[in-house]
């Protein structure tokens, strides 16, 4: 069992690496770095995570899973409308031009998601859960008469999932939000046309 003061110090030790990782990129962060940064030396380090760094990595996916949707909220939460869609689009955007060129979600799904099934499939938990809440806040638009209720929601849900995650890595690849403010503003303006089109007569 893990008491308290292991629980904390393994989570100073993730949330070092996680910062590590969004400020230099993942290649170039070593487990010295990660010791450094947390007080901790090698015997702590493999004693948290015995396997080394790919065990760390999968921690670090896991912590920037939880911290993606903490940051949403409780926007995420509430998309009812077309400003609280506006909001939300205003929060993303906002968001990963803030974090610049290390974001969680492209380290999540660009960088961590590739070195093993066990963090890519920490990626697809987040892509379900996030898309699960797209979903339901587009459900929930269309039973308010402000999205047009012939869009299949989970579809769409995917596209705007497939939006962002486009205009993230062309902001990983150029450091603009250009394109991620594009693409979003596309998905809303189909999503909610539906309330701003006069109806028949």
């Amino acid at each position: 069992m893990t008491t308290k003061k292991g629980a904390a110090t393994r989570l100073r030790i993730v949330e070092a690496a996680a910062a590590e990782i969004r400020e230099r990129g993942l290649n170039a962060v070593t487990l010295d770095d990660v010791g450094r940064r947390s007080g901790t030396g090698k015997g702590q380090l493999f004693h948290y995570f015995a396997e080394g760094r790919e065990e760390l990595l999968l921690a670090v996916a896991e912590h920037e899973a939880d911290r993606v949707f903490e940051g949403q909220r409780p926007y995420l939460d509430e998309l009812t409308s077309r400003a609280a869609w506006e909001a939300w689009r205003d929060l993303i955007v906002s968001q990963y031009r803030d974090q610049g060129l290390y974001c969680p979600l492209g380290v999540l799904i660009s960088d961590v998601g590739r070195h093993s099934p066990a963090s890519q499939a920490v990626a697809a938990q987040l892509v379900k859960r996030w898309q699960e809440c797209i979903r339901a806040g587009i459900e929930a638009t269309q039973a308010a008469g402000e999205a047009d209720p012939r869009l299949d929601p989970d579809r769409t849900a995917a596209a705007v999932i497939g939006t962002i995650q486009g205009g993230v890595t062309v902001l990983l690849s150029t450091g603009s939000t250009e394109h991620l403010e594009a693409g979003l503003d596309l998905c809303l303006d189909r999503l909610l046309s539906w309330a701003s089109t006069p109806g028949p007569g």
